[in-house]
């Protein structure tokens, strides 16, 4: 193998002993006459025979890394360790799972090179999700066009990467919270998309539930955007102007008909206030938490093997 490598290709691997075997063998008969790659396979804490697979693929498959965590850091952070050992030109992630084809990496590489892009989005046609997490995966891509630093509202885990910009996420964010979709497009607006494949799942099922997307969504929504601020801050503006026309109602009612001012309102009224108060409180509390958080210097990872 050339010393210079044209594609690193990054896989978080979690509990998919069962996938991986085919997996390598599909990249490999897609791009061993097309480029220089290296396979870099991040093992995240699987509690299934995933390392032993990784392992054996490894002593017949020398472009082959592996990398075994100390626990499960979640696939973001899983892909930080694979970036922080990729050495080709371009880097490329994708899931574990065989739902990302190997043979539509072609035309993540036709596409950059047909456009210059620094990043190219591999966007399903038809994704063979759930309707919950296709659904949830919907929301959180759209909604990141608004509510986060993510101008197109596009994204997906089958992505090219030049090297560059995966320097400087490495070099810069070593915070104990990443969002690749989001860190990325502080370094490039220089963005490419690209139709592809999306297969059906084969074996187990989803690690994405619908709480776990819709924690992911907060993190994401609190973490990479003020907008929660914001919207205290306009909220409580119109909080108080309807507050101020209901007590100005009320007053007016008293002086001209000297009519009680209700249990019930008062009640109402002091419930809603709260309320609003203790969402509040909760979402400085949880800005408060991140800072306190990165004060601690938490790493994103622990490698606990690697060969």
């Amino acid at each position: 193998m050339s010393s210079i490598i044209d594609i690193s290709i990054v896989i978080p691997v979690f509990n998919s002993q069962d996938t991986i075997p085919l997996l390598i063998e599909r990249i490999n008969n897609t791009l061993q006459t097309i480029v220089t790659f290296e396979i870099i396979l991040v093992d995240d804490g699987s509690s299934d025979g995933s390392w032993i697979t990784i392992s054996k693929l490894k002593a017949s498959n020398p472009e082959i890394k592996g990398i075994k965590l100390s626990r499960n850091y979640g696939q973001h952070s899983a892909l930080m360790c694979g970036f922080a050992s990729a050495t080709g030109n371009f880097i490329i992630t994708m899931d574990d799972d065989l739902q990302h084809p190997p043979e539509e990496i072609v035309k993540l590489i036709n596409t950059q090179k047909e456009t210059n892009a620094d990043l190219v989005y591999g966007l399903p046609i038809d994704r063979k999700h759930s309707s919950v997490k296709k659904a949830g995966s919907y929301f959180v891509r759209k909604s990141s066009k608004y509510f986060a630093d993510n101008p197109n509202g596009e994204g997906s885990s089958f992505r090219m990467i030049d090297s560059k910009t995966i320097k400087s996420i490495v070099l810069n964010h070593s915070n104990n919270y990443v969002f690749i979709d989001e860190i990325v497009h502080w370094y490039t607006s220089k963005i490419a998309l690209v139709d592809v494949k999306h297969d059906a799942r084969k074996y187990g099922k989803t690690g994405y539930s619908f709480l776990k997307l819709t924690k992911l969504y907060l993190d994401v929504f609190i973490n990479y955007s003020a907008n929660p601020l914001r919207i205290m801050i306009y909220g409580g503006l119109l909080s108080s102007i309807v507050t101020f026309g209901f007590g100005l109602k009320f007053i007016i009612k008293k002086v001209s008909t000297g009519a009680p001012l209700g249990y019930t309102s008062l009640i109402v009224s002091i419930l809603f206030s709260t309320s609003i108060i203790m969402l509040c409180i909760g979402i400085i509390g949880k800005y408060i938490f991140n800072l306190y958080n990165q004060q601690k210097n938490k790493p994103l990872y622990r490698i606990d093997q690697t060969i």
